[in-house]
């Protein structure tokens, strides 16, 4: 209640009347006066008049806080909203064409799970009123990837990021489960290919192809492509035809002849090498029962049988093996070499062979048919051949040495006694395989075709003889006359250099 002095008329005084314009002026102060004001009992009247009675005060009115309320109202609302924009993403964000604005990420997956698997797909043409599901033919996509992406890329409380552009996701049909679902759902629009092959042909020895067959099936990359178009544009209901197109094989003459031409080049190699040597080649018909060409899942595969392959390693000893085979040089009396007769060839030895079956699968399988191997070589020895020639003209015969051990002697015609073979010690300085003898002007004999001329000395030598057979006898104006084949040993036995030693 307000207090004042009442004039006789009933109202206020002057002080009364400004203590209600105060209470309409300022609000807040009127407040704190109704407050704090004087009951009538605590009141001092003015001095000189009665004091009127008065009723008892009321209790005074409770401030009135609405505004402080809304006020703490709207602050809780902001705060709220603060914090949802910092795990929500952007309004407006869409996923592969699905909305997930205004969503958490995990609720965002979730939207896109369930938007996927729920689309309908309505089979026309030959599956006409077929329904299947996202879910029946394996749809799939990144949910959680894409979700977590749309809220690092357009947090709600980023407001450039709100309405953005949409997010692209890789919708894919998983092919095995699309097609079994498609196949008994629409049998008729099914038929298999047949992939091409590849086969050894025994009578070519080599690897051939067999082409490969297309069949029919409903296009499940088709039906992807028109999943992927209509959730891009909002929808969730999809027409396609469950008519049958043209399904080519997985396996098409192109793999096929490649498969062959890697497998042919293979068997023009194939083999077991020393060094750069092919010591052990392998035919064809071998490595190919080594091997068998499958289709797997489409692709053509090559394996090889190890234990069909040790059975050609089991042999490798018996062919890889050799003794060394010694040098031998042709020398003089004096160690002077005067021809290599025979090279010096290494031994070798293959040894221990665990393993080498397992190496040449794997290399066989990787189209490689160089199968090296590790040997031990045996050295060889080089042997000196110390080899000259006797001839005695009191018993008319030709004595062959080596390392002074006769190798062969023969009974020989030399010179008459008007044109006798010169005695002493002489060297080989030639050969000639066949020439006349003596066919000049004024010669006292001409001999065509003298064959296999070893010579010695000047216009002397050893020959073939094909007018006599008399040998013991001197008969030849002083050469050392031979039977043909006799003399072709001596030729081929007498290097340059080889001495020879004459004496009676």
């Amino acid at each position: 209640m307000l207090s004042g002095t009442l004039v006789k008329d009933g109202t206020l005084d002057n002080r009364g009347v400004k203590f209600v314009t105060d209470v309409i002026s300022t609000h807040e102060a009127a407040t704190e006066a109704l407050d704090g004001a004087p009951t009538a009992a605590e009141s001092e009247p003015p001095t000189g008049e009665q004091p009127l009675a008065w009723a008892p005060n009321e209790p005074a009115p409770k401030k009135r806080r609405l505004g402080l309320w809304i006020g703490l109202g709207l602050g809780v609302v902001a705060i709220g909203a603060g914090a949802a924009s910092m795990i929500l993403i952007a309004p407006g964000t869409t996923v592969a064409g699905i909305n997930v604005g205004w969503m958490t990420p995990g609720a965002a997956n979730d939207a896109i799970e369930s938007h996927l698997s729920d689309t309908r797909i309505t089979l026309t043409g030959a599956g006409d009123g077929t329904v299947l599901t996202g879910s029946d033919l394996g749809i799939a996509l990144d949910g959680e990837a894409l979700s977590n992406q749309a809220f690092a890329e357009r947090p709600m409380w980023n407001l450039g990021a709100w309405m953005g552009e949409p997010i692209a996701g890789d919708i894919t049909l998983d092919t095995a489960t699309a097609t079994s679902t498609l196949r008994d759902a629409v049998p008729s629009s099914f038929v298999d290919p047949t992939d091409a092959g590849v086969t050894f042909d025994a009578a070519s020895g080599t690897y051939v192809t067999t082409p490969a067959e297309a069949g029919t099936a409903i296009d499940v990359d088709a039906l992807t492509a028109a999943i992927i178009d209509t959730v891009a544009a909002g929808g969730s209901n999809v027409e396609f035809s469950g008519d049958p197109t043209e399904a080519a094989a997985a396996v098409s003459d192109d793999d096929a002849a490649t498969t062959a031409a890697s497998l042919n080049t293979l068997l023009g190699t194939a083999g077991f090498y020393v060094g750069e040597e092919r010591t052990v080649p392998l035919t064809p018909d071998v490595v190919a029962s080594w091997l068998t060409v499958t289709d797997e899942g489409g692709q053509l595969a090559v394996s090889a049988d190890a234990a069909e392959i040790q059975k050609t390693v089991d042999l490798l000893p018996g062919i890889v093996d050799r003794a060394p085979v010694n040098a031998s040089n042709i020398v003089d009396s004096a160690g002077n070499v005067l021809r290599a007769e025979t090279e010096g060839v290494t031994g070798r030895t293959i040894g221990e062979t665990t393993g080498i079956a397992d190496d040449v699968a794997a290399k066989v399988e990787a189209g490689d048919g160089v199968f090296p191997l590790a040997v031990s070589e045996v050295p060889f020895e080089s042997v000196n051949l110390y080899r000259h020639i006797d001839i005695n003209l009191s018993t008319q015969r030709a004595t062959l040495y080596e390392n002074d051990q006769v190798v062969n002697s023969w009974l020989v015609s030399t010179g008459l006694p008007g044109t006798p073979t010169p005695t002493g010690e002489f060297k080989v300085f030639a050969h000639t395989r066949m020439q006349d003898m003596g066919c000049y002007e004024g010669a006292p004999y001409c001999t065509e075709d003298v064959p296999w001329i070893t010579w010695f000395t000047t216009n002397i030598g050893f020959h073939g003889t094909y007018w006599h057979n008399n040998y013991g006898n001197r008969m030849s104006h002083g050469c050392v006359n031979l039977p043909i084949d006799l003399a072709k040993y001596v030729y081929d036995w007498s290097p340059v250099g080889l001495e020879v030693s004459v004496h009676n």
